[in-house]
């Protein structure tokens, strides 16, 4: 099956301002976010790519698009509003720090699969969504390029960490244990028997990236030996 690099939006300025935007129209990237996206043109050179993916908010298709200009083979990137940011209700647009203070957050962080945002949805079905979108893209790349295709996938934090959770075989009260920084670079490749997560959260170099795990499944007893990108 191919592998899927899972690009978490460079810094916003909703994410500077300590702002939890959700899908509020026109949060861009800031400064050090149009940055990131510049480096991750570097970051990727010399890994092959079949297909782009993103969401549709703004901040993951400026993060795209300097990777875009470089590979002008790829176009312009599918949008899937399954990959778009959790539907943060009546908490979109408010202060982090004051959101730490309401009942809610601690369910958020301790018990995610019982929190349900007011007026938005649940972690539960945002995690169903997301998954879902992930495993039928990569699906349908195989179909269309092949076994050892590559795609990448520019999305969110929470969106990111629900579907690391599920490749982990983590139960949804654990995503917050996964971190995923601004720009970081998730590598996950489905296999018939399970999939692998080949790195997670990664701002730096991937010249060394391994791009294919194990083809028939299974993991490498004592270890593996790496690979090639």
């Amino acid at each position: 099956m191919p592998t899927l690099l899972l690009v978490r939006h460079g810094r916003s300025t909703a994410n500077s301002a300590g702002i939890l935007a959700g899908w509020t129209p026109g949060v861009e990237l800031d400064e050090t976010g149009r940055a990131q996206a510049d480096r991750l043109v570097e970051r990727l050179a010399g890994i092959p790519l079949a297909r782009a993916v993103s969401s549709p908010l703004e901040r993951c298709r400026q993060t795209l698009a300097p990777l875009l200009a470089a590979r002008p083979e790829l176009g312009e990137p599918t949008l899937d509003d399954r990959l778009g940011e959790c539907h943060y209700g009546d908490w979109t647009g408010r202060k982090l720090a004051e959101l730490a203070g309401e009942p809610l957050w601690r369910t958020v962080q301790d018990h995610a699969s019982a929190a349900a945002f007011p007026g938005g949805e649940s972690l539960r079905a945002l995690s169903h969504r997301t998954v879902a979108a992930a495993r039928e893209w990569d699906e349908k790349i195989a179909a269309e390029h092949g076994p050892d295709a590559v795609w990448v996938a520019a999305s969110h934090g929470d969106v990111i960490k629900a579907i690391v959770a599920d490749a982990l075989g983590l139960h949804l009260d654990h995503f917050q244990r996964i971190n995923v920084d601004p720009a970081s670079v998730t590598v996950i490749r489905y296999t018939p028997n399970r999939p692998f997560v080949l790195r997670m959260g990664d701002t730096g170099d991937l010249s060394g990236l391994a791009a294919r795990g194990p083809a028939g499944g299974d993991a490498v007893v004592g270890g593996s030996t790496g690979g090639t990108p």
